[in-house]
């Protein structure tokens, strides 16, 4: 069954894939209108995400908010079809970074570093940074149920050569790293919601109690590594900027969480500025009345 899926739509993606940017954004636009206006994808969710986090608005900029944030998500979307076929070139060119000099002035340290971000504007592209660094680059991913398009995915992604290593295996290639003396750069998204049982923390977010994630901190402390965080700026429609922005060299100095707590409060910041660019089909808040007393 999972063959018969891949060949069927398979040749539609690739088909999409090749085409120009001005025809996909213009089917971008017809599938806003089918998605928010006909099929309604997740609109609850959404709207509800945007009122928990800015409760001071009225439902009319919520849904102004709403409206942007699915345009920029159907274009998201069309963006990852694109990746199947999109050259080095055309990357390098719509993504682009302000202060690569940071991550290798970090590389001379010797140490291995973390690269965490939210899932904000497009974070599919920052595959490309393994160009720009010395760092043998990975990043975490979570594997596609269908195994010849997880196949498809996996080959696409590390064409520009970053390594996808699924997130329950990146502790075991860390040590493996760390052994044999490779310096490595991890990307981890880590602003959704964990699994209550592999939650460690609590916390605010937008004012909701709610679990983080903390991996990113305890991986951190127990390898000694860097933690930086990524800020993807959406500078226009397919074009992005990414800046670096150094958290820590040192994580052992910091009490537990509050390495996490960092970060949280920068991607709050982020979201807070242009809140059209998250990911708010995500159900960020589904365990907030869940907290431990």
């Amino acid at each position: 069954m999972n063959l018969l899926v891949y060949i069927l739509v398979y040749p539609l993606i690739w088909l999409l894939s090749i085409l120009p940017f001005r025809v996909l954004y213009f089917i971008s636009d017809c599938f806003y209108l089918l998605i928010y206006y006909i099929i309604g994808y997740r609109k609850k969710v959404v709207f509800n995400n945007l009122k928990l986090a800015f409760p001071q608005k009225k439902s009319k900029e919520i849904i102004e908010i709403q409206k942007k944030f699915y345009h920029h998500f159907v274009d998201v979307f069309i963006e990852m079809i694109k990746s199947f076929t999109i050259s080095k070139e055309e990357v390098y060119k719509r993504y682009k970074y302000t202060n690569v000099a940071l991550l290798n002035e970090l590389y001379k340290d010797g140490k291995s570093t973390i690269l965490m971000g939210p899932h904000y504007a497009n974070w599919e592209w920052i595959m490309s940074i393994d160009s720009f660094v010395e760092y043998k680059g990975y990043a975490a991913y979570t594997k596609v149920n269908n195994s010849y398009f997880n196949k498809k995915i996996l080959k696409s992604r590390e064409k520009f050569g970053t390594n996808l290593i699924q997130t329950s295996k990146i502790i075991s290639e860390i040590n493996y790293n760390k052994n044999n003396h490779i310096q490595s750069m991890y990307g981890l998204l880590s602003d959704q919601s964990p699994q209550l049982k592999k939650t460690h923390y609590w916390r605010n977010f937008f004012g909701v109690k709610v679990p983080v994630h903390t991996g990113g901190e305890m991986l951190a402390k127990k390898y000694n590594l860097n933690i930086v965080y990524m800020r993807v700026k959406k500078v226009k429609r397919g074009y992005y900027e990414t800046t670096f922005s150094l958290i820590t060299k040192d994580a052992s100095k910091y009490p537990d969480y509050e390495l996490t707590d960092i970060f949280i409060d920068k991607v709050e910041e982020q979201v807070r500025n242009q809140p059209e660019y998250y990911f708010w089909t995500h159900k960020r808040f589904k365990h907030k009345d869940k907290a431990p007393k």
